[in-house]
C-alpha cells in the first residue's frame, strides 16, 4: 500500500484542516477535551454530526449511494487523522460503523430506504444488544428468547452493557429463536424501538463514575418480525459480519494525539529528580516503545481499510487491530497516570460535565486522566474480549 499522499490526497487534506478549522466550535472541543470515554456523550455527538452530515461528511465509510462521502481508503484515513488531531467529537458508532453498514448489505430495499437517511441525520440513535449475563464474549450463550407470533416476535430475557441504551430510540439485537441443535445457529438478528411496551432500561455507573452502559430488559415484548435482518435462525452471520466493522475501526490516529496529549503531560510534571519528567530517561523510553507501537497499529489499520475499499471483509485483522488499540490506550493511560502523580487521586465529576464552568483541583490536562484510566480498562473486554479476539487469530492466522 503506496502511504505517500498524491497531490489529489494533499489538497483533501488541506480541504478537511479548513472545514475543521471553521466547523469546530470552542464548545465542542472543549466537550471532546472533558470526555473520558471512547463514546462522547448524545448532545454533543449528534451537534457535531448534524454539522458533518450538513457536508456530506457524517459517514466517512459508506458509498456515495447511500449518502456517504464516497472516499477512498486513504481519504478515510486522512480525515480521521485531521478529526483527532484538532479535537473534534467522536461520533455515536452504533449507528454510523456498526448496524448501518450491515443494513445495506442484509436489509431489504424497505429497510434500506427507511433506516440509512435516519441513521445519518441522527433521527435515529442505536445502541447493540448483544451482551447478556452470562453470555458476553460467549455470545453464542445468549438466552434472550423470542418467540414467533403471528407478524412479532415475543421478548423475554435482558441484555447487559447496553452503552447509550438510556438515550436510544432503536437497538439492533441478537436473540434466541432456537433452542435445539448448535447454539449459533439458533440466533437472529432483530432491529427494534426503544419505546416498544415491555422494555425497561436501568442505569449501570462504572467504575468512572459514567452512566453510559444499561442493563435492558424485556417482558413480553412485542417486536415486528419486518424488523429481522437476514433468515431466522441465521443472525448470528450477521452478527458476525457487524462485529468486524465494531472491531475494525480507525483508532490509531486517536491513540497519536493521547500520546502526544502525554508528552505534553511529561513537559509539564517533574520527574522525582526534580527535572521536566519529558527528560527522566526511563519514563522516555516508555514514550519511545508507545510510540512504535502506535505506528504498528496505524499499519494493521491501513490493511483493514484497503481490504474494506475493494470490498473484502477486514477478518482476522480486524481482532489483531481491537487488541492493539485497546491495550495500547490503557497503556497511554498508565503512563498517564504515572506522570500525574498525587493530583491522580482527585475525583472531581461536576467539572467534567459538558457545559459546566466549575473550579478544579490539580492542573487541567489531570481533569480526565483517573476517569479515562479507569474507563478505558473496559477496552479490552468490549467488542469481544482480547483473549476471544487472540483466540480467532490463533486459530484464523496461525491454524492452531
Amino acid at each position: 500500500m503506496d502511504l505517500d499522499l498524491s497531490p489529489a490526497d494533499l489538497a483533501f487534506r488541506d480541504e478537511v484542516r479548513a472545514f475543521l478549522a471553521d466547523a469546530l466550535t470552542p464548545e465542542l472541543r472543549l466537550a471532546a477535551r472533558r470526555t473520558t470515554s471512547v463514546f462522547t456523550d448524545k448532545t454533543t455527538s449528534l451537534a457535531w454530526q448534524r454539522i458533518l452530515n450538513a457536508r456530506g461528511w457524517a459517514a466517512p465509510s459508506w458509498p456515495a449511494e447511500y449518502g456517504g462521502p464516497g472516499w477512498t481508503d486513504m481519504q478515510r484515513h486522512i480525515f480521521a487523522a485531521e478529526c483527532a488531531r484538532e479535537g473534534a467529537p467522536g461520533l455515536a458508532p452504533m449507528g454510523l460503523r456498526m448496524v448501518g453498514p450491515v443494513i445495506m448489505r442484509y436489509g431489504s430495499p424497505t429497510q434500506k430506504a427507511e433506516l440509512l437517511p435516519r441513521i445519518l441525520s441522527g433521527e435515529d440513535y442505536w445502541c447493540q444488544g448483544y451482551s447478556e449475563p452470562g453470555a458476553g464474549s460467549d455470545l453464542a450463550a445468549l438466552r434472550l428468547s423470542a418467540v414467533r407470533d403471528g407478524d412479532d416476535y415475543v421478548l423475554n430475557g435482558s441484555k447487559i452493557w447496553t452503552t447509550h441504551a438510556h438515550w436510544a430510540n432503536r437497538m439492533f439485537c441478537l436473540v434466541r429463536t432456537r433452542t435445539g441443535g448448535k447454539p449459533q445457529q439458533g440466533i437472529t438478528f432483530l432491529l427494534l424501538d426503544m419505546a416498544t411496551r415491555g422494555i425497561t432500561v436501568r442505569p449501570i455507573i462504572t467504575l468512572a463514575g459514567d452512566h453510559e452502559v444499561n442493563q435492558v430488559f424485556f417482558e413480553d415484548a412485542r417486536v415486528p418480525a419486518s424488523g429481522r435482518l437476514g433468515d431466522e435462525n441465521d443472525g448470528w452471520t450477521v452478527a458476525k459480519h457487524l462485529l468486524e466493522f465494531e472491531r475494525g475501526g480507525g483508532g490509531a490516529a486517536g491513540l497519536r494525539v493521547s500520546l502526544e496529549r502525554l508528552v505534553a503531560m511529561a513537559v509539564a510534571e517533574a520527574s522525582d529528580a526534580g527535572d521536566r519528567l519529558l527528560d527522566d530517561r526511563a519514563f522516555r523510553a516508555k514514550l519511545g516503545e508507545v510510540a512504535v507501537a502506535i505506528d504498528a497499529a496505524e499499519m494493521t489499520e491501513l490493511r483493514v481499510q484497503a481490504s474494506l475499499a475493494v470490498g473484502e471483509a477486514p477478518g482476522p485483522a480486524s481482532s489483531m487491530l481491537k487488541t492493539q488499540t485497546t491495550e495500547l490506550m490503557q497503556r497511554i493511560d498508565t503512563l498517564a497516570l504515572e506522570a500525574l502523580g498525587a493530583y491522580a487521586a482527585v475525583d472531581q465529576p461536576e467539572a467534567r460535565a459538558p457545559g459546566v464552568n466549575a473550579d478544579f483541583v490539580g492542573p487541567e490536562h489531570g481533569l480526565t486522566t483517573t476517569a479515562r484510566y479507569l474507563n478505558d480498562r473496559a477496552g479490552s473486554i468490549y467488542g469481544g474480549s482480547n483473549e476471544i479476539q487472540r483466540n480467532i487469530m490463533a486459530k484464523v492466522v496461525l491454524g492452531l
